[in-house]
């Protein structure tokens, strides 16, 4: 019978087809599909929400307390918010997309009615040898524009593309898996971890009987702006786990080859006995954890809570630098996630 951590390669396959997969927050229907598809094939039941989430049940809870383990499958982006007389796009970020990490990055603009334009994400006077300021200038959404990949002179050109103000703008993910087992590219927040959930659940498939605790897996799809696990939390949900990047950085002690578990972030501390529980599962698997405080995070947990549920809370994912830039993580941290979720999942009450 294959082990859990055979499923780690698993996990990076359906990550990597979910990156290809443009969904910045607001623009997920695609992706949303793409995954209500594949938990078919597997054969669970679920439903797409109204917000346009998808609820996965990984076995039939009735009016058990379950675990929803939530992870979220809209990412950064922008959209466009002026098309300038000379032909160029003013753009507004979504999410917290930052200016510095996104300069120089090709992109594509999704149109309502049109199909998709290229472009790329480019300082104003973007020539050095004609710009003199182009060291000093601060990168802003303000100071930097999209070039089309098209020949366009004014907004009327633009608008005969058929590119409007409040198209979605998605950038090119740059995804690549080095041969030492390194995963590199944007969106890995939070596209890494809803990838382990799908190979999680192939696991629990390929063994024959769900996890001990009644799991329902909850893919949401509006985390990055604030609202995502904010609704559809059903009254028989006992605990919810956010399986999302762990952040590494100074000053904290996970690597990408690690699984993170957050004991607080700024909207303040996780549920004492979930944290501790969490640290027990990834004891007994074996997995390497660490346990941290993210200075500048917050999680879905913190839509659901603010929201009035009332449930147990807990976060943890595979460690990831570089978050919301070009970010990176590792084979193993992967693999360090699926252990600990499996044990945390089997451990009965």
């Amino acid at each position: 019978m294959k082990k859990i951590e055979d499923y780690t390669d698993i996990a990076i396959d359906y990550a990597m087809e979910l990156i290809s997969i443009p969904s910045p927050s607001g623009y997920t229907r695609d992706v949303a599909r793409w995954l209500e598809q594949m938990f078919s094939d597997m054969g669970y039941r679920s439903e797409l929400t109204r917000k346009g989430g998808l609820i996965v049940h990984l076995s039939e809870t009735g009016a058990q307390e379950a675990v929803m383990l939530q992870a979220h499958i809209d990412t950064l982006g922008g959209m466009v918010a002026e098309i300038k007389s000379s032909g160029r796009l003013r753009m507004t970020p979504v999410g917290s997309l930052n200016a510095n990490n996104t300069e120089t990055e090709n992109c594509t603009i999704v149109t309502k009615s049109a199909g998709v334009r290229e472009g790329t994400f480019q300082l104003i006077d973007a020539s050095t040898h004609v710009n003199a300021t182009y060291s000093e200038t601060a990168r802003s959404f303000s100071s930097m524009e999209i070039v089309l990949d098209e020949d366009v002179r004014s907004r009327e050109d633009v608008e005969a593309l058929g590119v409007s103000v409040g198209d979605f703008v998605c950038f090119e993910p740059r995804s690549r898996v080095t041969s030492s087992g390194y995963i590199k590219s944007r969106f890995l927040d939070d596209k890494l971890s809803a990838g382990a959930l799908i190979a999680y659940a192939k696991y629990l498939k390929d063994r024959g009987r769900p996890p001990l605790q009644p799991t329902v897996l909850y893919f949401t799809a509006f985390e990055e702006v604030g609202h995502g696990a904010s609704s559809n939390i059903a009254p028989h949900i006992a605990e919810i786990i956010c399986v999302d990047m762990g952040c590494v950085g100074e000053g904290l002690t996970c690597t990408e080859r690690m699984v993170s578990i957050c004991a607080k972030d700024k909207s303040g501390p996780y549920h004492y006995d979930v944290v501790n529980g969490l640290i027990d599962a990834a004891k007994r698997s074996g997995a390497d954890y660490a346990v941290d405080v993210y200075p500048d995070y917050f999680s879905d947990a913190k839509a659901t809570l603010t929201a009035g549920f009332d449930v147990r809370f807990g976060c943890v994912g595979p460690g990831v630098y570089a978050s919301h830039g070009y970010e990176r993580s590792h084979r193993d941290g992967v693999e360090n996630t699926l252990k600990l979720l499996a044990a945390y999942l089997d451990k009965a009450d």
